[in-house]
């Protein structure tokens, strides 16, 4: 949330937990866990394989209520922003157009786009100098 960087992102057309489990697990590989991890109430974010996965991190699950939209408020501002300066001008006819799409607009997202609440600086940038400031505290 501090950096707006989306770190991991994968596309389905179902709502099935396992490409969300999937999802999860190649983040936390990635980037280490979260002390909090926040979400909707879901089907597939609820699931027991889900859960099981933050349980076992020992990662503090978080859910927002049910139908409201303003708990996590940084995430559905995200997908609006996705959708009218992306999905809703391109106008995807299939799944593997919207796929590579979404591709060059998380690139866009995260290392260029100016974000007001950022400076005016791209999540990337953002990510960067916390890595920095984290690993100067840690020696």
């Amino acid at each position: 949330m501090h950096s707006r960087y989306v770190l991991h992102w994968q596309l389905s057309n179902t709502l099935e937990a396992d490409w969300c489990v999937a999802t999860l697990q190649q983040s936390l590989g990635q980037w280490g866990k979260p002390q909090i991890f926040n979400t909707d109430q879901g089907s597939q974010f609820t699931s027991d394989d889900f859960v099981a996965v933050l349980q076992d991190h020992q990662i503090a699950i978080s859910w927002d209520g049910k139908g409201r939209a303003l708990d996590n408020i940084f995430v559905e501002r995200f997908w609006r922003t996705l959708k009218y300066e992306d999905v809703y001008l391109r106008n995807y006819q299939t799944g593997s157009e919207l796929r590579a799409g979404l591709v060059k607009y998380f690139q866009y997202y995260n290392n260029q786009r100016p974000h007001q609440s950022l400076g005016y600086r791209p999540p990337a940038r953002i990510l960067m100098e916390g890595k920095k400031n984290e690993y100067k505290s840690v020696n």
